[in-house]
């Protein structure tokens, strides 16, 4: 077994491009690590609907130049299989260690496949690629970027030439081609052949940005900034700018993008510390709102001033800011679609239907978004919001935060802020309290045993809400495609249980909904709502043994 294990490397060694992971690997053969290596060649990193997202290293396990390059021409047979050779592939990267490498790897194997390639200018945000597709007419687009992930991670994500992510069976069918590659040497890499773009892409996504904002309305929010690291910084301030919006207050320890990500254990703004210097930064200068972006700015994330939060600076929930960009827009009088994540919050139903508009549930993530016919709005609770769909057929942090700076102007004018929304929204539609109990592990089988244990023996009720109905969504309903999850609804209550895709995560979504009679009844409907959520998580996490 060892010397299989060892045989194994050495193959993979000797057809590795990349001095830095060659020299890695030498170094665990040399050691004879044998659980090092027996985890880099346990298999293959998996290309499913989320790409490829995995720990930088050497070996098929790992993100590497090597499983990038196969990933390249796989897709490149793909699309070519597709009738689709000569098309064009636009490609699009991080500041994270190795994206540039990753992404002048793809533009040399589509080049080398006959296709047209182009690679963006610099590190820019995903939406910018994702909008880049259609405006150039692209067959596809590759982002390379882990997101939120941490440092040591990075990933590939593949969008068809629609501009939206691959869906199946398109990622079956690539999986298939790039498991089919045979050695290295034998995929064709010129030195040269693809074009590199200039600003004309970035100006003409950001003269788009302006499309999401209503003609003549105010632009007065002061608002902190931090790109958490990321590629964000040069692109929201330029849109903030054209808007007319006052310029942001930048985070400065966290304004230039570092794949380091020095100053937070994990670049999300939804982790426990991530957002202490831009709360630190607002006490200083008193903003109406805090705004946030993850590494690769599409997804946006707001806080609000509030003196009954410790520090006076509260996060909104990716619901909460998902309900008010719906009421904004439906104040501004739009027609479409109204769309979400089935994890998401059935506010935004309530809200669509008192408008007239069409609602949509999807699976989690945009890849479905924003493949509904007659979208208009499409969010999800994890900080993701597509607000102009003919623009960016995904989520993007960019053109959300132009949008909530709209709002909190336009309130601000009134002498209102984003919680008196809020409370409206509770007031019209009853508390919608929503919550997450997520287990990050490291040993995956601990997820398989909590969703078969929740399969074998469903709760039949959580925090003293009967369950009314419990779907195993993996054998798909009417309205979703089957999916890894598990959905109860209760006496005023939804809890979702599902893998995440892109972490080694479990993730339960909990949404209750408390009746609102008046103003006065607010605060104990948010005690009542915080209780129930406390107790769901309780008697989940015991019901899945987790």
């Amino acid at each position: 077994m060892q010397q299989d294990l060892i045989a194994q490397a050495r193959t993979w060694l000797a057809e590795d491009p990349d001095p830095e992971t060659r020299d890695e690997l030498a170094a665990l053969i040399e050691s004879g690590s044998a659980d090092e290596l027996a985890a880099r060649f346990a298999g293959t990193l998996q290309f499913g609907t989320a790409g490829l997202r995995g720990e930088l290293g050497a070996g098929p396990m790992r993100m590497n130049r090597s499983v990038v390059i196969r990933a390249a021409a796989g897709l490149a047979a793909y699309l070519k299989a597709q009738g689709q050779g000569g098309g064009l592939v636009v490609i699009g990267y991080d500041a994270r260690y190795k994206s540039a490498d990753f992404a002048r790897d793809t533009a040399a194997v589509m080049t080398g496949a006959g296709l047209r390639a182009a690679v963006l200018p610099r590190p820019l945000p995903t939406p910018v690629l994702a909008y880049a597709i259609r405006h150039l007419g692209a067959v596809a687009g590759v982002e390379v970027t882990a997101s939120h992930n941490p440092p040591r991670d990075n990933g590939y994500k593949v969008y068809l030439g629609d501009g939206s992510q691959i869906v199946p069976p398109a990622d079956g069918e690539i999986a298939a081609e790039i498991a089919a590659v045979g050695p290295l040497d034998g995929v064709p890499r010129p030195d040269e052949g693809w074009e590199i773009l200039g600003e004309e892409v970035l100006a003409a996504y950001l003269a788009r940005t302006d499309a999401v904002l209503a003609a003549g309305s105010p632009r007065t929010a002061r608002v902190v900034y931090t790109a958490m690291h990321g590629v964000g910084t040069s692109v929201l301030t330029a849109a903030f700018d054209r808007a007319g919006f006052p310029a942001p207050v930048l985070v400065a320890e966290q304004a230039e993008p570092d794949p380091a990500f020095p100053t937070v254990a994990f670049p999300n703004p939804e982790e426990p510390g991530a957002m202490d210097l831009a709360f630190a930064t607002a006490r200083r200068t008193e903003p109406d709102i805090v705004i946030a972006n993850d590494p690769d700015a599409d997804r946006c994330a707001v806080a609000v001033p509030d003196p009954a939060t410790e520090g006076g600076w509260r996060m909104l929930s990716g619901d909460e800011v998902g309900a008010l960009l719906a009421a904004h827009l439906v104040d501004r009088g739009v027609s479409g679609v109204l769309a979400e994540s089935i994890v998401s919050s059935s506010l935004l139903g309530r809200i669509a239907r008192k408008a007239g508009l069409g609602h949509e549930e999807t699976l989690t993530g945009f890849k479905w978004i924003a493949r509904v016919d007659g979208l208009r709005y499409g969010y999800e609770e994890a900080l993701g919001y597509c607000v102009d769909p003919e623009g960016v057929r995904d989520k993007d942090g960019i053109t959300a935060a132009l949008l909530v700076a709209e709002l909190a102007s336009v309130l601000k004018e009134q002498g209102r802020t984003l919680l008196d929304l809020l409370d409206d929204l509770a007031l019209v539609h009853g508390l919608h309290a929503t919550g997450q109990l997520s287990v990050r592990v490291k040993d995956l089988s601990v997820i398989s045993d909590a969703m078969a244990r929740l399969r074998e023996q469903p709760p039949t009720a959580l925090a003293g809400l009967a369950v009314t109905s419990a779907e195993d969504l993996a054998r798909g309903t009417a309205e979703l495609p089957p999916t890894d999850g598990l959905r109860y609804r209760l006496q005023g209550a939804r809890v979702i249980v599902r893998p995440s895709g892109t972490e080694p995560k479990l993730k339960c979504y909990l949404e209750v909904v408390v009746p609102v009679g008046s103003a006065d009844e607010l605060p104990a409907a948010r005690a009542r709502g915080a209780e129930l959520l406390d107790g769901i998580k309780r008697d989940l996490a015991a019901a899945a043994g987790i």
